[in-house]
């Protein structure tokens, strides 16, 4: 061996006592890992849009290690992870939380892609996002506000980010009780996962106090591990360094991957004057306080849904030939629905065509200071309209939608409809 490197002065006394023969060869040069995430940082709110992430959502990261005990296990019926991704898009509003996922590299390899996606079906309709393991892991870090996972790398990363981790698998057993990653797993706190969910991610966030130092023992030389590489790579093959300073690759601006929700929603809805608060997700808790109607997305995997549907959403470019555009789109949505009230055409982040049965073609704009899914604007909508709202024939209306702890200013416009002649 000609070199050992490690990231910490702590880890060379655990090598003394298991391996005193390599103490000699090892070197310390940081972690190159961590310090792409540290000089990535100011890119937080870029790494949050990508996700789709909206103002005032809070992006919960699940993740798991290879390992029998980890949190997504060895893929049997018994796994933790595959059982809680149910309930977790259940239990946290779909518009105040966006759930994406960390699998390590092996469990797509050992279970195959194919597996692993019919394992997380139902999440997936439900707005779950799966990360690239390999390129965009990091970037998911930085975008995170809390990480539920194991004892795996990724969620010792999280922690010395500074973020709130909820421990789903200890896996003591599987640790040197001495390593500070160990320390980590006793300490953090643990999932309940018999117990209700949206408490336990509420309480982690907001009881959340991070170390004054929390990547102390991932690096003693956060920012240094290129040039001591470098280095170090060079003493070996006993040449000179290049001139330049010693860089690493910056990590990328991942696709844009927003939520798709192909679940039917129930949606809670209470309103006061234009005030209108909306809460979506696939279940209410019974004793839940408001009105309840059914969005439904075109694509959901049970057609039945759409003919007790209230609202019927579609998601495309306004362009889209296959569909007609959201005019044409609208129009035939609600003669193929006869229940559905309003059908919805999401063409943007922040607007949609609407076609109500009473109200005709409408148009849902975000005010310059609103920011969530147009699909709950058309929610807030219905709700409003069936609250006795109604809409000028000239000029606008604007909504206050209420969603995710904020509220998002929507301007309704009436338009006409050109399949209607003048």
């Amino acid at each position: 061996m000609d070199g050992l490197v490690l990231s910490h002065p702590e880890q060379l006394d655990r090598l003394r006592r298991a391996c005193p023969e390599a103490v000699d060869v090892s070197v310390f040069a940081g972690d190159p890992c961590f310090d792409r995430m540290l000089a990535a940082r100011p890119y937080r709110d870029r790494f949050r849009r990508a996700l789709g992430v909206r103002r005032g959502q809070r992006l919960v990261v699940l993740n798991s290690t290879w390992n029998p005990e980890g949190f997504f296990g060895n893929g049997g019926d018994q796994d933790l992870l595959p059982g809680l991704l149910p309930r977790l898009t259940a239990e946290l509003p779909a518009d105040d939380y966006r759930l994406a996922a960390v699998l390590h590299p092996n469990i797509w390899y050992g279970h195959g892609p194919g597996q692993v996606r019919a394992w997380l079906d139902r999440a997936l309709r439900s707005g779950l996002t799966l990360i690239d393991p390999a390129h965009a892991w990091r970037q998911a870090l930085l975008a995170a506000d809390a990480v539920v996972g194991d004892f795996g790398a990724v969620s010792y990363y999280a922690s010395a980010l500074g973020l709130p981790v909820l421990m789903a698998a200890g896996g003591q057993d599987r640790l040197d009780p001495e390593t500070p990653l160990a320390a980590f797993v006793r300490n953090a706190p643990l999932l309940d996962p018999y117990g209700p969910l949206r408490p336990q991610v509420e309480r982690l966030i907001t009881e959340h106090r991070s170390a004054a130092d929390p990547g102390e023992f991932v690096t003693s030389a956060p920012g240094a591990s290129a040039a001591l590489l470098r280095q170090h790579f060079y003493a070996l093959m006993d040449l000179p360094e290049p001139a330049g300073p010693a860089l690493l690759e910056p990590l990328p601006l991942p696709p844009y991957d927003p939520p798709r929700r192909t679940v039917p929603l129930r949606v809670l809805t209470r309103v006061t004057g234009t005030g209108i608060v909306v809460e979506r997700a696939t279940e209410h808790p019974y004793d839940a306080d408001g009105d309840v109607h059914l969005a439904v997305h075109e694509e959901t995997r049970d057609p039945g849904c759409l003919e007790l549907a209230d609202v019927i959403v579609r998601d495309e470019s306004a362009n889209d030939p296959r569909l007609g555009g959201p005019d044409v789109w609208t129009a035939e949505a609600l003669a193929r629905h006869e229940h559905c009230t309003v059908a919805t055409y999401v063409s943007g982040p922040d607007t949609c065509t609407v076609r109500s049965r009473e109200h005709g073609l409408l148009q849902l704009s975000a005010h310059p200071g609103a920011d969530a899914d147009p699909a709950a604007f058309a929610s807030a909508l219905y709700a409003w309209l069936a609250d006795g709202g109604s809409i000028p024939r000239e000029g606008t209306i604007t909504l206050q939608v209420h969603v995710a702890g904020g509220t998002h200013p929507v301007v309704v416009l009436r338009r006409g409809d050109p399949s209607e002649g003048p």
